[in-house]
């Protein structure tokens, strides 16, 4: 009986060498097809790991990713922005009454009762309302008399000497993102609405919601228009501009740095702590709302508003309040 040769047995090579014999098959292709069945069967195996891939990577990312913002194109969003340590550094009522007192806009008694009143409110620690009426009724007893355009004049001026180069750039570019989207951006602050009004523009915002005196042929009365655009009072200003304006609310975003602007921050479906308090931060982690910081080294120190800044607070307005009294009529 005729044997083989050792070069034709098989599992063996012709150099000797043992494999497997399941390596072969009945039919034996030409190294070129079974290469070109290794390429398509390596193609099909890439092809799948790759579509599998992003579903692995999200299952390993306990961290949830969020969702684009602001939506491009969505106008019936908007941005609304607290100012003081918001957007800007320190008090916008505190520079622009540095501004007033430098141009002597008022006196030296003035200020002296403006620093009792202001002594008394830090050491009391709350904001007693009869207190403060009579801060309030104080500094509207010093503008009472002043024509507005002189005020508003100011307040131009004031803006490149103390404001212009305390912007948070962080923040500005949060406001930045939003026009980018399409979207308008306001500033709601307790600031006069003259004062936040040139703010607004300088920074190529929309416009400004801010405290409204009243004035009188163009002159100043000494009456504020309802009370300071302060806590609950400027969600009451978002919610009547927001329907002026068509927009739906969930789609909105609030910025601030402050837990009296929890109603505000409430009143959208994308609030925002900036640079928060610690009420606010507190709040915020609670309810699971995005957190900015861009101060650095140590906690930043909230800067106080001093008795020469409250006569800011009542120097604006007298536009809005022109317009409303004309509406009345």
């Amino acid at each position: 009986m005729a044997h083989p040769s050792p070069d034709h047995r098989p599992g063996r090579s012709p150099s000797g060498t043992h494999f497997p014999t399941g390596w072969f098959t009945r039919r034996r292709r030409p190294a070129t097809a079974r290469s070109v069945l290794a390429g398509e069967a390596a193609a099909e195996a890439a092809r799948k790991s790759t579509q599998e891939a992003p579903a692995a990577d999200e299952a390993l990312d306990e961290t949830p990713r969020e969702p684009e913002f602001p939506v491009v194109g969505d106008t019936s969003a908007a941005a609304f922005f607290d100012l003081d340590n918001t957007v800007m550094q320190g008090a916008a009522l505190f520079h622009f009454g540095r501004g007033l007192y430098k141009r002597h806009f008022f006196h030296k008694r003035d200020l002296a009762r403006f620093a009792w009143q202001q002594i008394y409110f830090r050491l009391a620690g709350s904001e007693n309302p009869e207190h403060m009426a009579d801060v309030r009724n104080s500094a509207l007893s010093i503008v009472q008399g002043h024509r507005v355009a002189e005020l508003m004049s100011m307040g131009e001026e004031i803006y490149d000497e103390y404001m212009a180069e305390r912007v948070w750039p962080g923040t500005r570019a949060l406001a930045q993102a939003h026009l980018d989207a399409g979207q308008k951006v306001w500033l709601v602050t307790a600031a006069p609405v003259e004062t936040a009004t040139i703010i607004a523009r300088r920074l190529g915002l929309t416009g400004a919601l801010g405290t409204v005196a009243e004035s009188v042929g163009g002159v100043y009365t000494g009456k504020l228009v309802g009370e300071p655009l302060h806590g609950p009072a400027k969600a009451e200003a978002v919610r009547a501009l927001a329907a002026a304006e068509g927009l739906d609310l969930s789609h909105c975003a609030a910025y601030s740095d402050s837990a009296n602007d929890i109603p505000m921050l409430s009143l959208v479906g994308h609030p925002y702590a900036i640079n928060p308090d610690s009420r606010l931060l507190k709040h915020a982690r609670e309810h699971g709302w995005r957190l900015r910081d861009y101060r650095t080294g140590r906690k930043a120190v909230r800067v106080g508003i001093p008795a020469a800044a409250v006569v800011g607070a009542l120097a604006g307005g007298a536009a809005a309040a022109v317009a409303l009294q004309r509406r009345r009529r």
